[in-house]
């Protein structure tokens, strides 16, 4: 069998993400753009929409006329809570809202796949999953936690990632770690407020939370990618509030903890806790530790990246290992838990804005090269014997 990636296909697709970039919605408020995504899935031919996996995930799957695996592709709903600059005419509509990590171009990429899937799957089964709130570390648990993502029994699931400095339309992929486990650690530390001439009848923050910006930021160790890397990013201190006259006894501090692999971070996570539980011993303080954003580590399976390379060269795509692993986290990597999984990193320019800056815009020229390599994937998941395409973008 062969799936064609049409130029009607890849026109529609790049006007949809278009719209969809004007439009952002943040992680788990995507209300609208699933709503538009499984339209579009209805209008491709999918055989079943499920909507509200996860709370506004929706999977549509495509089933063949004959039996065979099933190939789980998946893509991402959400935007950033960034004020956009990249001064396209699609910029996002919504202040402080946009779409500036890609997430639109995936979303494109998988619309144009659908369309050529709705004109004929031979055999086998393709399932399409939109998540929800991949920034935020939360969608793809909450994916995991509705009883319907279990019966649609992938036996591989892939996805892809768009990534600044690497040539447009290069890939990179590689077995074993791809995304690191973070998350974000909140200290509340309480004490006692005092009349600001008299500090010493309080209770002061103020030296613990010195200790622990430099504290926390030491047990940073190994060079990235190593196992034992481990990184602390403080993210934010505040202490006391507006009033010349006090003397201040609360404070906070917000920090990311990143390591390569879920181990290291639990040692990591044990060897802060007990950081600040002595800082606040030593002054009197009581504390509070909250965790939010939680990513676990990604780790590219060896069969699931076997089906990704083999399909890249059917569709004449030029790949390799650089560029992987890299340093942010991926909620792609719970979705491990339903089948083999692996992602690979689309380059989307030497040249172009890094994720997450407000200058960002997900070049449409992807779009093409992401649903040729998944409609490859799809044909080798069902065990064509295409011959390889010449290496192209």
């Amino acid at each position: 069998m062969q799936i064609e990636i049409t130029e009607d296909d890849m026109t529609a697709a790049r006007d949809l993400r278009r719209r969809l970039h004007a439009h952002p919605e943040l992680s788990g408020q995507e209300f609208t753009t699933a709503a538009t995504i499984a339209a579009e899935m209805r209008a491709a031919g999918a055989d079943e929409v499920i909507e509200g996996l996860g709370g506004t995930g929706v999977a549509a799957e495509f089933r063949g006329a004959e039996a065979g695996p099933c190939l789980m592709i998946r893509a991402e709903l959400d935007a950033l809570p960034i004020i956009e600059t990249s001064g396209v005419a699609w910029s996002s509509g919504r202040p402080g809202v946009a779409h500036l990590c890609g997430h639109d171009g995936h979303m494109a990429i998988l619309v144009a796949l659908a369309r050529a899937l709705g004109r004929g799957l031979p055999q086998g089964r393709v399932v399409l999953l939109f998540q929800p709130a991949e920034e935020d570390g939360a969608g793809a648990k909450a994916v995991l936690a509705d009883p319907r993502t279990a019966e649609l029994a992938p036996d591989l699931v892939v996805s892809l990632h768009n990534l600044p400095g690497l040539p447009l339309g290069q890939v990179a992929l590689a077995e074993g770690p791809m995304g690191c486990a973070s998350r974000g650690m909140q200290i509340r530390l309480t004490g006692r407020e005092a009349h600001a001439s008299s500090p010493e009848h309080g209770i002061s923050p103020r030296r613990a939370l010195a200790q622990l910006i430099e504290g926390l930021t030491a047990l940073a160790e190994g060079a990235f990618p190593s196992e034992n890397f481990a990184l602390v990013t403080v993210a934010g201190v505040s202490m006391g509030g507006t009033a010349f006259g006090v003397a201040p006894g609360r404070g906070e501090l917000r920090a990311t903890l990143r390591t390569l692999t879920d181990a290291r971070m639990e040692r990591l996570i044990a060897e802060a806790e007990r950081m600040v539980q002595d800082a606040a011993e030593a002054d009197g303080l009581t504390v509070e530790i909250a965790w939010h954003e939680v990513f676990e580590a990604t780790s590219n399976d060896p069969e699931a990246v076997a089906l990704l390379r083999r399909a890249l060269d059917v569709a004449g795509v030029v790949h390799g290992p650089e560029g992987q692993p890299w340093r942010p986290s991926e909620d792609f990597g719970r979705l491990g838990a339903l089948a083999p999984a692996a992602m690979l990193f689309l380059g989307s320019g030497e040249n172009q804005p890094p994720l997450h800056d407000p200058r960002f815009d997900f070049p449409d020229d992807l779009i093409g090269v992401g649903a040729r390599t998944f409609a490859a994937a799809v044909e080798v998941s069902q065990g064509s014997p295409l011959p390889p395409a010449s290496p192209s973008i």
